[in-house]
């Protein structure tokens, strides 16, 4: 293969890896300019139909995952018998090397490892993929920390075609979960499963199970419970041990049912808080009695991949298998055998024929239990369109089945089961998953956003989606400091919710804008009852008084208050000002002389005096008619700075006018 170039685009460079259905080569994309993996199908599956089909359709499922902890695939293709699949290429290290340099591992670090994986299977979980082959073998470690997993897909294909096209359960034996184990339908929680055995030889260094040949350690992840791993190393909280015990549950039912629930206790077990929680019971029973009750299903065997039981040639002997680190697939078993020393030339015929015996004898009893133990019935799948969820979930809880539930517009009424999978009256699989697809109604529009509108123009979009205003809409007004005036601060349903115009009950939330108050009347208040009574109304006095002389107001009594009147509505928190009263000025009190002269002595005129000081405006203090010259004298009052003005008017004509300043006046 190195040299060679599949589909005119990838040239294969080098040998990187393998495992029993693949070989892996590192490639260069001789279009985009980059390093890629290709993984190579072995020659033994190439002309099996059935397995091919699968394999391309799982292989371009897992290639729709898009996900920062998913080893991307890139290109699915064939060149003559060569099956391929063109992937991302991580520069790095596999967890298993990992484990083997370093664990016991810091809990940090393995929790941190543990999450990255979670978030992938949740992502792959939520498009229907299930991985059933985690082991650290299949997980990435880059330079940069980040993980990958990889072979997402793959496994699928080939435990489907293994199981139907040789009787055999292939996989990683250490990181089964019981129902992998036994033949049943491995789903979401079966990775799970396989997860916190990662997870527990990342803290303990050890696998939970062990033995000298495949079928002893499946029947191990049946029957005996872990040993606890603060039993091996002490150094791991109660907290993440909870979780490795919860997620290793022989019954799925009490594993995590959803990835995203381990996740968020991946994401907790390390808080102070949660490190010393109660233990969770380590104890629990065989791999469920009634799974053994039904009808009988012969599982297929697991095997290891060259011997199920090794036949030990004549003048040999074997020691008990070992677990080697090889490139097809570090969980596989090979069997080393020993050169011993030279058998005595009279031993027995009769002896191998007892041995053989035994040994026959053995496999048949194993070979009984191993039948009784994995049973499983198949039922024919009822016809259940047309009836309600709860109804349906009942009849399959009848025959062992569970429900997942998929939700889909329709027609059809709410909670009615418009389809499922599989179909009526195929067979199905006792406690094999059912999907439901339940309807939620017709497709309904979704919510607008009207956050930051005006409450009117709200209405007014939501009366031309059909909705009557006037009895469908609730306005809830609420004060708020951030918030102007008629502004929609929050809203029922939300954004993008599907509702009924029709039916909907729909709540706005408006703003009012700051909450007011009323000014109060501060007028011949001293500054100190000012600030109380301001206080009073969570307004607040300015710092800044202003004074000013008069004579009409006390001295420290307020003579204004600005810039707000009394009883003017005003945003609570706000400064009002003051003019405080000085005192009235240092007035001049005096006279002052105003000569009259008729225009035509003799002759009588009529005078008008009039006076503008500090007490008097444009007042009269004169009026008589005169034939003869004359003078009076006007009394004044004047304050600094200001002046006194006396008009004279003859006959209503103005004939003079007399202006004295204050400081004329004084001098």
């Amino acid at each position: 293969m190195i040299g060679q170039t599949l589909g005119g685009r990838y040239e294969i460079l080098e040998r990187v890896g393998g495992g029993g259905m693949a070989l892996v080569y590192k490639g260069q994309d001789l279009l985009l300019n980059r390093k890629v993996a290709v993984k190579i199908l072995r020659q033994q599956y190439v002309h099996d139909e059935e397995f091919i089909r699968r394999f391309r359709r799982e292989a371009q499922s897992a290639a729709s995952l898009s996900h920062p902890n998913v080893v991307s695939i890139y290109d699915v293709g064939q060149q003559d018998e060569i099956h391929y699949i063109v992937m991302e290429y991580i520069e790095g290290t596999t967890l298993n090397e990992l484990i083997k340099e370093r664990s016991p591992m810091q809990v940090e670090e393995a929790i941190n490892i543990a999450s990255q994986i979670c978030d992938a299977l949740d992502h792959a979980h939520h498009n229907g993929i299930i991985h059933r082959d985690i082991k650290p073998h299949n997980i990435l470690i880059g330079r940069n920390g980040r993980v990958k997993v990889t072979d997402f897909g793959i496994a699928r294909a080939a435990t489907s075609s293994s199981i139907t096209q040789t009787g055999s359960v292939i996989g990683s034996v250490h990181y089964f979960s019981p129902e992998h184990a036994k033949g049943t339908q491995a789903g979401e929680m079966s990775d799970l499963y396989s997860l916190g055995i990662v997870l527990y030889q990342m803290l303990t260094a050890k696998l939970p199970f062990s033995g000298e040949s495949p079928i002893s350690v499946a029947l191990k992840h049946l029957q005996e419970n872990v040993e606890a791993p603060r039993s091996i190393n002490p150094l791991i909280p109660q907290s993440v041990e909870n979780l490795i015990l919860k997620s290793m549950r022989k019954r799925p039912e009490e594993r995590y049912q959803k990835a995203s629930d381990m996740m968020k206790d991946l994401e907790t077990c390390l808080l102070p808080e949660r490190r010393n929680e109660a233990k969770l019971e380590l104890w629990e029973p065989e791999y469920p009695e009634d799974m053994d009750d039904q009808s009988t299903r012969v599982i297929p065997t697991i095997r290891s991949r060259q011997y199920t039981n090794p036949i030990v040639p004549k003048n040999e002997s074997y020691s008990r298998p070992v677990y080697t680190d090889n490139e097809e697939d570090d969980d596989d078993y090979e069997y080393e055998y020993e050169e011993p020393p030279k058998k005595k030339a009279w031993l027995k015929p009769t002896i191998w024929i007892v041995v053989l015996l035994a040994i026959l004898g053995g496999m048949l009893g194993l070979y009984k239990t191993m039948e009784k133990m994995f049973v499983v019935e198949n039922v024919k799948m009822p016809n259940l369109v047309g009836i309600k969820q709860s109804e349906a979930e009942y009849k399959l809880r009848e025959l062992k089945l569970t429900a997942k539930i998929e939700v889909q517009t329709s027609d059809k009424e709410v909670q009615e089961v418009i389809k499922t999978y599989p179909e009526a009256d195929m067979e199905v699989k006792v406690n094999s998953e059912v999907i439901l697809f339940v309807s939620i109604g017709p497709d309904l529009p979704k919510m607008l956003s009207f956050k930051g509108s005006n409450y009117k123009d709200a209405l007014a979009k939501l009366s031309a989606m059909g909705v009557d205003t006037e009895t469908q809409v609730t306005i809830n007004y609420i004060y708020a400091e951030d918030t102007p005036s008629d502004i929609v601060r929050d809203q029922e349903p939300g954004v993008d919710q599907p509702f009924d115009p029709k039916t909907a009950s729909i709540k706005l939330t408006v703003s009012q804008g700051k909450e007011t108050v009323k000014v109060p009347d501060l007028l011949n208040m001293t500054v100190s009852q000012a600030k109380a009574a301001l206080a009073k109304n969570d307004l607040v006095l300015n710092d800044k008084v202003t004074t000013e002389k008069s004579d009409k107001i006390e001295k420290g009594k307020i003579i204004m208050q600005t810039p707000y009147d009394p009883n003017m509505e005003v945003p609570r928190g706000t400064k009002i000002s003051v003019i405080v009263s000085d005192g009235p000025d240092e007035v001049l009190k005096t006279q002052i002389s105003v000569p009259l002269k008729p225009s035509v002595e003799g002759q009588k005129s009529e005078f008008k005096v009039l006076l503008t000081d500090d007490k008097s405006n444009n007042k009269q203090v004169f009026k008589k008619k005169i034939d003869t010259a004359e003078t009076i004298d006007v009394p004044v009052i004047v304050s600094p700075n200001k002046s006194v003005t006396i008009t004279v008017y003859e006959n209503d004509i103005e004939v003079d006018v007399i202006t004295h300043r204050y400081e004329d006046l004084k001098q």
